[in-house]
Order: structure tokens, then sequence, then C-alpha cells
């Protein structure tokens, strides 16, 4: 056997030895199992719903959160994000019906001004309002989301005792068509690889991760940072307001739910390309040289072992099946967390490749003017790609 086979399978056996045991553990896919106790005093909580064109799932979301069993002064924003439906008019009759019109707030949002993203500027919109009233923590959550009646109570409770600034939970994203069941367990995988909630937990750590469809932000931590203006022009919004917060000596946490569902559902590949593709590149930094490396990191990842356990013989192939081994071993325990079948684990591979693509397509969308599209919109404006 060529030696060059031989240091070749090297490359996955390290490369997955490594994020078994030195990736903070994050294929162990823990759910986040808080017990909130009594606390003294629950602080005054506000949420805060950006939201664009959620006619499909906004009435669902209000009626959730006025159903959050929270013991503490809670109410509601929604920001109308300039909805081209009925979203609005939706969130206002699930407030009537529930009868919490006096806890719920419909805000229409200014035009987007230069050098903010839309989701941000929404919020900080919110923010505003919210801020007249002083609340202790504000609760960002998106506008196709529906709570569990404790969620609001277990993230406090974890926030209070922890004393932490910014508390995140990822929801159950859908895995129920043929393209969801490939492709969302992989991206909760990639997810915790790229911000493993160990590390993002670790005040020694850089690592900074956020599920920007629960976060709950301690409103002394974002006046520290300078509020939602110091992340304007961010499109991946919910790290980059993590890592303002740990740089500013913050405490930040991120757990996982079942609890929590985002009802957002994705019947097509080109759906979940187009979700991917939004903020791949921006992630990448809009850098052809991060966007080659990368490249070449998902080969030597996801597929190099592959072809060298079909193509060679002893001890390149026993290399190479170790590696396989590991890669499929440790994303099952997410595929599980889906309540998929375990042969799906041995579609990782594949599923990077369509990753890949998604990240090539984001970086040609990005050079052609038409970067981080979501919902009609562009978010990657050229006076945000220039700052």
């Amino acid at each position: 056997m060529p030696l060059s086979s031989i240091y070749l399978a090297a490359i996955p056996f390290a490369i997955w030895f490594y994020l078994l045991l030195a990736r903070g553990s994050f294929w162990k896919v823990q759910e986040d199992d808080t017990v909130p106790n009594q606390l003294e005093n629950w602080p005054p909580v506000i949420a805060i719903v950006p939201a664009r064109n959620e006619s499909e799932t906004i009435a669902r979301v209000v009626s959730a959160l006025i159903k959050q069993d929270y013991p503490g002064e809670f109410s509601i924003i929604i920001v109308n994000d300039h909805s081209e439906d009925a979203t609005s008019a939706l969130a206002l009759q699930a407030a009537e019906e529930s009868g919490a019109t006096n806890r719920v707030l419909i805000h229409a949002a200014a035009p987007l001004p230069p050098g903010w993203t839309g989701k941000l500027w929404a919020l900080n919109e919110g923010v505003s309002l919210a801020a007249k009233k002083t609340p202790a923590f504000y609760w960002f959550t998106d506008a196709d989301i529906v709570h569990a009646p404790d969620t609001l109570r277990r993230i406090v409770f974890r926030a209070e005792r922890d004393s932490l600034d910014l508390t995140s939970l990822m929801v159950l994203l859908q895995a129920k068509t043929l393209p969801e069941r490939f492709l969302i367990p992989p991206f909760l995988y990639f997810f915790l690889m790229l911000y493993p909630p160990r590390w993002t937990a670790d005040p020694k750590s850089r690592t900074a991760g956020a599920a920007g469809g629960c976060i709950l932000l301690r409103r002394a931590a974002l006046d520290r940072i300078g509020g939602l203006a110091a992340i304007r022009n961010q499109v991946i919004d919910d790290c980059a307001l993590a890592r303002a917060v740990k740089k500013s000596s913050g405490k930040i946490w991120m757990g996982l739910t079942r609890a929590s569902v985002s009802l957002r559902e994705y019947r097509t590949f080109a759906e979940i390309r187009d979700m991917i593709a939004r903020t791949a590149f921006a992630q990448l930094r809009h850098s052809l040289i991060l966007l080659v490396a990368t490249l070449a990191g998902l080969f030597a990842t996801f597929w190099l072992a592959w072809i060298l356990f079909l193509t060679e013989n002893d001890p390149a192939w026993i290399m190479a099946s170790t590696a396989i081994s590991i890669m499929t071993t440790t994303f099952l325990l997410t595929v599980s967390f889906y309540g998929l079948s375990p042969l799906w684990s041995f579609t990782l591979p594949l599923a990077a490749a369509f990753y890949a693509y998604a990240t090539c397509l984001s970086a040609a969308r990005h050079y052609l003017g038409r970067g981080a599209q979501w919902k009609g919109r562009s978010q990657a404006q050229k006076r945000i790609r220039n700052s």
C-alpha cells in the first residue's frame, strides 16, 4: 500500500478523534432539563416578536405567548416588519380572543434605515418601546415559534439562578418532510459543532452561540454593549449578539429544547437551500479564502474517509472505517433527538455536500448583490457589505 494512502487516511482519522474528544462534546445533544423553583421576585419581562409576512403562524404564536404561566409582570410587543399580508390583523384577533389586548401591543415598524438588517431594526423598534417600561429582561422570539407554557418561567429561573446576561434555547425544528429529515438534523449537528454549548457557557472561551428564535436578554447587558445598534448590520444576528454580550464580560448560555417548536415547514430542498444560503457566506465573513478552506475542510472531514474506505486496504481502510464509525455514531444522537430512523445517520456526507453547494450559492448571490435574501428583502445590502 502506498504510504500516501496512510497519510491521507490519517487526516479524517485525526479530525474525528478531535471532534469526538476535544470539541466540547457538542454531539451529545443534551436537552435542557431546568426545573424552575420559586423565586422571591420574578423580574418583569417584555417579549418582542419581529413579524414579517407571518399570517400562517402569528395567531398560534401570540396565543402561546399569552398562555405563558409566568408569575411576574409580562407583556408582548409584536413588531410588524412591513408585512404584505394580514399579520397585524391576525395578531390582534388572537389577542382579542384570548382577552389579553391589555398585554399585547402591535407596532408598525418605521422604514428600514441605512446600515440595519430588517430583523434587527424590528427588534430595535420593540426595544425602544419596551424600554419605557424598564423591564429587567427582553425576550426575543420569532413569529413562527410556539413555546410551551413554562418556557419563560424556565429561562428566567435559569438566568436568575446562574446570573446570566443572555439565555438562549434552540427550539425543535420540523423534520417531517423528506427534505427536512435529510437536512434539518445536520443543521443542528453543524451548528453545535460550530458553537458547542459548553464552550458558549465557558467565560474563558471565545465561542459565543445563540439561537435567535428564543433569546432572553438582560436589559442591563443590552445597555452595556450599546444597544442593538452595536450589531445593526449583522446578518447572523443571534450569534453576533451573543459575542457582543460575552465580549462585554457578560455570562451567556445556550441549550436545546423539544418543548418549544418551530412552525416553519420546508417542503422542498430549494427552501432549505435558500435558508442556508441566506447566512452561509456571512458566516465566512464574505471571504473567498475562507470559502475555499471550508470546502477543503468539508472534503477532508466528511468525504475523504468514505473514498478511502471504498478504495483502500489495511491500514488506511482501518483508519478510514474508524473515522466513519465516529462520524456516524455521533450524528446518530442528533438523528435520535428528532426521532428518526438510525439509517439517517449514514446520510451526513451527502447532507454536507448539499451544505457545500448552498454555501457556494450564498457566495455567488453575495457578489451578484442578492445576498441574504429573506422574504423578498436582501439583508446584505451594499452599504452593509462595505461597512
